[in-house]
């Protein structure tokens, strides 16, 4: 070790935002760095993000790395950790990826689902099994979380030993998987932790978080207390709940059926594990129908308002084989992801309008999160005793939070962190010592790229004010061989005194060639201009917008 090596920490999403989440952690001399990744996810997106299908890290700077990115470990397969993987793996040059059996297993799961994906080699590893990538030596640390086998990262370096912790919580009475280890970080906290990155989710929620065992109860009272059918949406990587959810409807005497593409996935993939070992076979959608309403609990996808999800689809009455009626039940088994509520919202309108009942996490105990709340934390800064604590995983309240929680229980140094900074990390105190690049790019149909590659400003616009076609052919004396043809698309039919828009916008087509000497015709570019000024100002005048508008000119 040379005196000008140090020890950095650069998270390139997911620290200042929720989901996305991908970070770097580099050791050496500032030029020739060896690099680790942790975790590859991606965001969904919202409305000002037409026809995308999903949001992913820039990774241009890891790009930049080369052969000095040495490895990428995934901590869990949730989507704001993985789900970027099998995208943005095949541009990395086949470096080598290490995660658990689930998260290969899931995407194996959604390779074949999807048609598209690139297979990806897994180096699989279990909890305590330590391996070398580069300069540094992983141990997973096993933890509890909404999933199957999360794990938080004990890392050691030349220059200090660090943990990634992941998403986790404290559960002593987990439906399903093991405790987190405090035996573990214990004795990690006693081999020393120069610094760790810590799940900022929950970081302004007092107390701790319900244990599943009190969710999997308040499941259960719900199942047995109603009438009619139960329909229950909640994640569908949420093995654990998934799993109480068919213990409580056996215990009921109910049947279960699965609902939602990606929730048969996630049951599958857990099933070849022996995850849902003892669970009585589940429905087919063509049985449904001949089961008796009170002998029945369907668990689907949808909680988040998806408007093609199974949930949605049924809010709608729109699914062939299954539906239902007024009397039946519909728990959340989940918690509104901020962004999502106009969707939640016209998903429960249309189920009231059926005469459903619905029931959430402010009715009854039915949803916990699988992040630390408080106490929490501070239990895992007294395991782990770490000099150094930088907040992640959170957006700028949750990461401002969990620094003062740090202070005020004795941990002095909590450097702020936001995506793109370099943290060095040692020698010497944590500082911010650069900026590396990063951002977002987008997956729209098979094809990757930034805002404008998609085309993504110029679709905002189109779905704004709507755009115009004009076809102008002129013949050898500049005079119009034939009418022009005008096709509007996505402007109002008529103006306000009940013309149609399509015949204003020709009489302006027609009235800006005339207004053109004939001479001065033959510049087919100034004749396509004049034309595409006069509609938008034609719209303008009738509507009060402008619309994109495209205008050909030929000449024959």
């Amino acid at each position: 070790m040379t005196k000008d090596q140090d020890l950095v920490f650069v998270p390139l999403g997911g620290v200042g935002e929720i989901g996305m989440n991908l970070a770097l952690y580099g050791y050496g001399s500032p030029k020739l760095r060896e690099w680790i990744m942790v975790d590859c996810g991606v965001t969904f997106p919202g409305p000002e993000l037409p026809g995308v299908d999903l949001v992913l890290p820039d990774i241009k700077f890891v790009k930049s790395l080369g052969k000095q990115l040495k490895g990428i470990i995934i901590t869990h397969a949730h989507e704001d950790h993985y789900g970027a993987l099998a995208q943005l793996w095949p541009r990395l040059d086949n470096v080598p990826v290490y995660a658990s059996a689930f998260t290969q297993g899931m995407l194996e799961a959604k390779r074949a689902y999807e048609r598209t994906r690139a297979e990806v080699p897994i180096n699989l590893f279990k909890a305590g099994e330590r391996f070398t990538v580069g300069p540094f030596e992983i141990e997973p640390v096993a933890v509890n979380h909404s999933i199957p086998e999360p794990f938080s990262l004990a890392i050691r370096t030349p220059l200090g030993n660090l943990i990634h912790t992941g998403d986790w919580k404290i559960d002593l009475t987990p439906s399903l998987g093991p405790l987190t280890d405090e035996n573990r970080f214990r004795q990690l906290g006693e081999e020393g932790i120069l610094a760790m990155m810590c799940d900022s989710t929950n970081a302004m929620r007092e107390g701790v978080s319900p244990s599943e065992k009190e969710i999997s109860a308040g499941l259960r009272e719900v199942i047995e207390q109603a009438e009619g059918r139960v329909a229950i949406t909640t994640f569908s990587s949420n093995v654990g709940r998934i799993r109480s959810i068919a213990e409580a409807a056996r215990d009921a005497g109910r049947e279960v059926l699965l609902l939602g593409s990606s929730i048969k996935r996630v049951v599958n993939v857990a099933t070849d594990l022996g995850m849902m070992d003892g669970i009585p076979e589940f429905l087919a959608e063509d049985e449904y129908g001949y089961i008796p309403r009170d002998k029945v609990v369907v668990i689907l996808t949808g909680s988040q308002g998806e408007p093609r999800a199974a949930l949605a689809k049924l809010s709608r009455d729109e699914m062939r084989n299954v539906a239902l009626t007024s009397g039946d039940t519909v728990v959340f088994s989940s918690r509104s992801i901020p962004g999502n509520e106009k969707g939640i919202i016209d998903i429960k309108n249309g189920l009231i309008e059926q005469g459903v009942k619905i029931v959430t996490d402010a009715d009854a105990l039915v949803h916990v999160s699988g992040h630390p709340r408080r106490t929490e934390l501070v239990q895992m800064y007294e395991w782990v005793k770490p000099k150094i604590l930088v907040p992640v995983h959170g957006e700028a309240a949750h990461l401002t939070a969990q620094a003062a929680l740090a202070q005020a229980s004795g941990i002095a140094l909590t450097p702020r962190v936001r995506n793109g900074d370099v943290l060095r990390l040692a020698p010497g105190k944590p500082e911010v010592i650069g900026q590396a690049h990063h951002g977002r790019i987008y997956k729209d149909g098979h094809l990757i790229g930034d805002f404008d590659e998609m085309g993504i400003s110029e679709r905002r616009k189109l779905s704004f004010t709507g755009h115009v076609a004009v076809n102008v052919l002129l013949d050898h004396r500049s005079e119009f061989q034939r009418d022009p043809v005008v096709v509007a698309i996505g402007l109002p039919g008529v103006d306000g005194e009940g013309d149609e828009m399509e015949d204003i916008l020709y009489d302006a087509v027609l009235g800006a060639v005339e207004s053109i000497p004939r001479g001065r015709r033959k510049d087919t570019d100034g004749v396509r201009e004049a034309i595409r000024r006069s509609v938008r100002a034609a719209a303008n005048e009738v509507w009060g917008k402008k619309p994109i508008v495209t205008v050909f000119v030929n000449k024959v």
